[in-house]
């Protein structure tokens, strides 16, 4: 039944023009508007909602990640764009905000509405 559809994902924030400021401008992502809704246009021709809501509670997972060669390229690109990096009690980092702890390379942030995002080291 779904097999031929383009799917895609969403999730919420309280201020849709934080998050298109956040998304388009300090991410550089593509992003349009529509009937108060935010799309981001991201690689691999899916798009993400982002929908207004109300009473908005941040998601406590990671919402949205975002494959990298560099992961220290990209942290120190982020940083200087005004990314703060999360720091996990249970997850340690190094001072840059990099999880070494096994698996991929991985460092969480928040969008404006406190969504968990992350850029992880992914090799071809």
């Amino acid at each position: 039944m779904f097999e031929s559809t383009k799917a895609f994902s969403g999730f919420s924030v309280d201020d849709v023009e934080a998050a298109a400021a956040f998304y388009g401008d300090t991410l550089g992502l593509k992003v349009s508007r529509q009937n108060g809704l935010l799309r981001l246009h991201i690689a691999g021709g899916r798009d993400v909602l982002v929908y207004p809501k109300p009473d908005h509670r941040p998601a406590t997972f990671t919402v949205l990640n975002f494959p990298v060669p560099d992961i220290e390229a990209a942290v120190d690109e982020l940083g200087r764009r005004g990314v703060r990096f999360a720091r996990y009690e249970q997850l340690p980092t190094d001072e840059r905000g990099i999880f070494r702890g096994g698996g991929p390379l991985i460092a969480w942030f928040t969008d404006p509405a406190g969504n968990v995002l992350s850029v992880l080291e992914e090799s071809d």
